[in-house]
């Protein structure tokens, strides 16, 4: 992902065997928390797995605090997915900055990952993903 810019040309690229994006629902229920506090709760999440990175839990809106988060200016974006934008976590300091990152209008290839949130492992005190 970039940050934004006023005069970068959107570069739009599809998924495949040199850089494979799949998305999948998780059979595990995913907690995040961040001070103590739970900030999201689902056993609805998707996994999506893309090229070499590791697999990112999306958790459906509706299964996180939105109360805990606040939107940041930051806007980045990815040929693959689209734009993304970014809320902290007040509760978490400054280094739960940007924590969390949402597509609004995410490509096709992605497109299941609309309305769902993720979150940066080093940004939250932990993301638990068990079986049910």
């Amino acid at each position: 992902m970039s940050d934004i810019s006023t005069t970068t040309v959107r570069i739009v690229k599809v998924p495949g065997p040199d850089h494979p994006i799949t998305v999948r629902h998780s059979d595990q229920h995913v907690v995040v928390r961040v001070a103590g506090r739970v900030i999201a709760d689902s056993r609805e999440a998707l996994v999506l797995r893309e090229a070499q990175y590791p697999a990112v839990y999306y958790i459906p809106r509706k299964d996180v605090d939105m109360t805990q988060l606040q939107p940041t200016d930051r806007h980045t974006y990815c040929p693959y997915k689209g734009d993304c934008s970014y809320f902290s976590i007040p509760a978490g300091g400054e280094r739960s900055t940007d924590a969390v990152w949402s597509y609004e209008t995410p490509y096709q290839a992605v497109a299941q990952i609309k309305g769902h949130l993720a979150f940066y492992p080093n940004r939250v005190d932990a993301i638990e993903a068990t079986d049910p």
